[in-house]
């Protein structure tokens, strides 16, 4: 048979274990709103933000039938602006990132896809 003693040391624990749980959720809570500007041209892509405290990870997925060029500007002031430009194969899911220099409040993505001629 277990004490009240026991019972409340065990009930303290867990209180303190989800306490750390919930300040670890916060370090790594995204601090910035995320705006996705794409220009797509008909074309089937699939664009998912990753959003964490230091960096942006848009992951794009070409379900077209036809490779495809984007280019990508993120705009995150006061950083400079940053472009990427990638080619995706049919089928293919692709990468790109942004990480902070300084802190950020807003980051501003365009995303312009077209089909690739090479």
């Amino acid at each position: 048979m277990k004490s009240p003693g026991s019972t409340l040391r065990g009930s303290l624990r867990l209180g303190a274990a989800l306490l750390l749980a919930l300040i670890a959720l916060e370090v790594s809570a995204q601090t910035y709103s995320v705006e996705i500007r794409p220009v797509l041209n008909d074309l089937d892509i699939k664009i998912e933000q990753i959003p964490q405290s230091s960096m942006l990870i848009l992951r794009l997925t070409n379900k077209s039938a036809t490779r495809v060029r984007c280019q990508l500007v993120f705009d995150a002031p006061p950083q400079r602006l940053t472009r990427s430009t990638r080619s995706i194969n049919p089928g293919q899911t692709i990468s790109s990132e942004l990480r902070a220099q300084r802190k950020w409040f807003r980051v501003i993505v365009d995303v312009k896809c077209s089909e690739s001629t090479s």
